[in-house]
């Protein structure tokens, strides 16, 4: 028996939750929000329309407003944290930090007080910093806490390879690294592949450095577009990190962990690979950079450390 509770029952945490269900991936489903009745709501959706989709998962939605209104997660795997205000058009991820450091530090307490050997999945902007966040607020061992930023950002490279190769997304395998945000990701373009074929044999330096260019803001495309921020992909990105702890499938992903020391970095959440299992991150695994993408890392490290700063200087984390 596995458990997941998804805390924010906007588009993302609603998505996350939904593809957790029809995939089987845990025996039961939590979805948790502040907001009266909105929790409840979607997952007696889900639950209608579990007779066509054919999944059998528990669904169970909780208003909560407290940490004794999440009882009824307890003894949870893991806990996916999606609340927080999302994104406007023009607005950065950055932006966020204000209003949402609030809301993470208090959701993740919460849920932790009765699942407290949960691994937590943060998917709240800015992600980095949150995850950071969420790390130095619990006190938490560093396998324990996993931003899915690099999951998402992966998967949208992989749809502008595909787009431009015209190859099947399913046989392009593509990696994104750094920060998660529209200047500080970092498309590794020289390791992206086709079927196992280096991508530089399909598309020319100018056309991979455009996909790399598009995937940087794959998310601030669909905000503007959609006049809020994206929910299919990330949702799915959240699921597909919760599907590889859960069932303990050792699959690379890239995630944002704390480096101690890794790709030349310390006391910083940054997307790097990883291996994903039943205790959340079981390695850190190590990818030789070029020089330009070495560079590129180092500055969305530098990036995301200044991001940090203000978790000290709003009182989010004590100095």
């Amino acid at each position: 028996m596995s458990k997941v509770t998804v805390i924010g029952a906007g588009a993302v945490g609603a998505t996350c939750a939904n593809v957790l269900a029809c995939r089987g991936v845990a025996s039961e489903v939590v979805l948790v929000d502040i907001k009266d009745g909105l929790s409840e709501g979607k997952m007696l959706d889900m639950f209608q329309a579990a007779a066509t989709q054919g999944y059998k998962t528990k669904l169970v939605g909780v208003t909560a407003t407290d940490a004794e209104g999440y009882k009824p997660t307890a003894n949870s795997d893991v806990i996916v944290v999606t609340s927080g205000i999302p994104r406007k058009p023009g607005m950065t991820r950055e932006e966020l930090i204000g209003i949402n450091a609030g809301i993470v530090k208090g959701v993740v307490g919460n849920a932790l007080k009765w699942s407290p050997k949960a691994i937590v999945v943060v998917i709240s902007n800015p992600m980095d910093t949150m995850t950071y966040l969420a790390l130095k607020a619990t006190g938490l061992k560093k396998n324990r806490i996993i931003g899915m930023g690099g999951a998402l950002d992966s998967s949208r490279f992989r749809c502008y390879l595909s787009k431009a190769t015209g190859v099947g997304i399913q046989d392009i395998d593509g990696m994104v690294i750094g920060g998660h945000g529209d200047t500080t990701m970092v498309p590794l373009t020289s390791k992206a592949t086709i079927k196992g074929v280096p991508a530089t044999q399909f598309l020319s330096k100018k056309k991979l450095e455009q996909v790399a260019a598009d995937t940087m803001v794959g998310g601030a495309t669909l905000t503007g577009l959609l006049g809020t921020s994206a929910w299919y992909a990330p949702g799915s990105a959240g699921a597909y990190v919760v599907d590889a702890i859960i069932n303990d499938t050792k699959a690379i992903v890239p995630c944002s962990v704390l480096l101690e020391g890794e790709y030349g970095q310390e006391d910083i959440c940054l997307g790097v690979p990883v291996v994903l299992g039943k205790k959340g991150v079981e390695k850190i695994v190590k990818v030789d950079l070029t020089k330009e993408e070495k560079a590129k890392f180092d500055a969305a490290a530098d990036a995301v450390r200044k991001v940090n700063g203000a978790l000290y200087e709003i009182g989010a984390l004590a100095k």
